[in-house]
């Protein structure tokens, strides 16, 4: 099972299926090894929180929880639509990921 992932920090991502499906945002963090990322404001979950420095009442925090890599698919910068990702070399031979939607290269 190779490591090489679709998707990177700071990519603009849907949700594709399951309880969040349609929802689109902002790649926070890559869990490699367990193929998952946490999407900003894409499946919140509530966290029983008890006083800390940072939170001096404690309570109920809204946080991301991740979402599975294969549930996601990437947004084309260029159209805005989703798109699958291929790989292929540039001009200076180095392995870049592309829109298969519009061939665009992805930066």
């Amino acid at each position: 099972m190779g490591n090489k992932l679709h998707i990177k920090k700071g990519d603009s991502v849907i949700v594709i299926t399951g309880e969040a499906k349609g929802q689109q945002g902002r790649v926070l963090d890559v869990l490699v090894k367990k193929r998952r990322a946490i999407v900003e404001g894409v499946n919140m979950v509530s966290k029983h929180t008890k006083p800390n420095a940072q939170n001096p009442k404690g309570g109920i925090l809204k946080k991301e929880a991740s979402i599975h890599i294969s549930n996601l698919l990437l947004v084309d910068p260029s159209s805005g639509e989703p798109t699958r990702i291929g790989r292929r070399l540039n001009e200076n031979n180095k392995l870049v990921r592309y829109s298969k939607k519009s061939e665009e290269e992805i930066k």
